[in-house]
């Protein structure tokens, strides 16, 4: 039914937790493969992945590029793309199994779904950025990479995939090219990493997105948006 792919790099200490909420799903024939795209890591987590029973596959690193890798090895018609820094609640599978129904009977059309975004770190911050993510998806239908993305093979195709020479905005340069009339938001969670907020800090991180995604929407080339803001992709 479905084949998970989820881009790594480094993500030793995270993975274990991402792949944990596969199981049951897994265990209930929904999830057939999962896929670890690995960008060259240097710790453990193509061992971690290994003896969790996923697919090993190697590329350079850069998570677009990543993402394409796995789903060449893909065999299943569905696909979920999933960081390795993100968890996705009890019952999801209930969700995207009902998601998937209504799209292969016809009674939707063919389109792609993500999750409500979530962070594990408390305070006022996290829930500020979790409610703004909120009104980005609902607004402009705008999901990120770290929603997730449940897409059939098919449209994936379609529209052309991943692209891999895009050193970020990957995920936002696909769902552009998918358009809103084809994404849907899923009534489950995925709650990822707030590392990179608490590093770079809430204010900050979130400012220098927003000036990414806006110059994008400009027009500007992403590779020279990642030149002049230092960006490298974010795999994990």
């Amino acid at each position: 039914m479905i084949s998970v792919i989820i881009p790594a790099l480094n993500a030793e200490r995270t993975l274990g937790g991402t792949l944990a909420s596969l199981v049951a799903p897994a265990v209930d024939g929904i999830v057939r493969q999962v896929i670890v795209a690995d960008g060259g890591s240097t710790d453990e987590t193509r061992e971690i992945a290994d003896l969790a029973g996923a697919d090993v596959v190697v590329s350079k690193p850069a998570r677009g590029r990543q993402l394409a890798a796995g789903a060449a090895e893909a065999r299943f018609p569905w696909l979920l793309f999933l960081h390795a820094d993100t968890v996705l609640s009890e019952g999801w599978d209930r969700e995207a199994l009902s998601f998937i129904g209504r799209v292969d009977r016809g009674e939707h059309e063919p389109a792609a779904a993500a999750f409500r975004f979530k962070l594990d770190d408390r305070g006022w911050a996290p829930r500020l950025l979790e409610g703004m993510v909120r009104a980005r998806c609902l607004v402009v239908g705008l999901p990120y990479g770290d929603q997730g993305l449940l897409i059939s093979k098919r449209l994936l195709d379609s529209v052309g995939g991943y692209r891999g020479d895009l050193p970020f905005l990957e995920d936002v340069d696909l769902v552009r090219r998918l358009g809103r009339r084809r994404l849907a938001f899923l009534d489950a969670t995925a709650m990822t990493s707030a590392e990179r907020y608490k590093r770079d800090g809430y204010l900050a991180r979130s400012l220098r997105n927003q000036m990414c995604l806006a110059l994008y929407g400009a027009g500007m080339p992403v590779n020279r948006i990642a030149r002049l803001y230092g960006v490298s992709s974010p795999v994990g």
